[in-house]
């Protein structure tokens, strides 16, 4: 149960736990099998992960069990009794596309500390010439780093189809974010970095 595993999600994992590292307090929405939070645990005082789906919050507790610094809460991150302005660092993983995105992001900023960092690795629905086109010349660049890692399949955590567009995600951040950097990355995600006010 403890296995690492590289994938294109993983892949983004230490772009992550640079920008975490120091942190007081990490939350991990949609935490899945808990990797990421094991690996959050080092470089944070305290690490949360919260998961709606049965079956990877039991795949986390198992992972998680012995970690002293951190706990796993089976729940909807947009209704979990969660202290507000209570985290430093707030992490969507490949997870806020499988909610509303507005509704998703407003619960965030409302959960960080103020100067806290809300990181984002996400999926986004093709939309424009210039996203097809995008993907199309990530393929081969993809499927080489995915050899040279030995991609494997992850843990059978539930997977969704990504229905907003990047364009859409980047009009949500001007106006609930200001001054998120966006920009794309190479494994078919984009990347989102905010730092709340304060």
């Amino acid at each position: 149960m403890r296995d690492n595993y590289w994938n294109h999600n993983t892949a983004y994992h230490p772009w992550i736990l640079r920008r975490a590292a120091g942190a007081r307090s990490a939350l991990d929405v949609g935490c899945g099998d808990g990797l990421l939070l094991e690996r959050l645990a080092p470089v944070c005082s305290r690490v949360t992960g919260i998961e709606p789906d049965p079956a990877a919050y039991k795949m986390a507790l198992e992972r998680t069990v012995t970690m002293k610094n951190g706990r796993v809460i089976r729940g909807d991150f947009l209704t979990a009794p969660l202290p507000p302005s209570s985290y430093d660092v707030l992490i969507f993983a490949a997870s806020l596309h499988h909610m509303d995105a507005e509704e998703a992001l407003l619960r965030a900023t409302d959960l960080l500390t103020p100067g806290g960092a809300l990181l984002v690795v996400g999926l986004a629905r093709p939309e424009s010439a210039a996203d097809y086109l995008t993907e199309a010349l990530r393929v081969i660049p993809a499927r080489i780093g995915s050899l040279l890692h030995g991609e494997g399949r992850g843990p059978g955590v539930p997977v969704k189809a990504p229905e907003t567009s990047l364009g859409e995600i980047r009009r949500t951040a001007a106006r609930l974010l200001p001054d998120a950097r966006i920009r794309r990355g190479l494994y078919y995600r984009y990347l989102l970095e905010w730092k709340k006010p304060g």
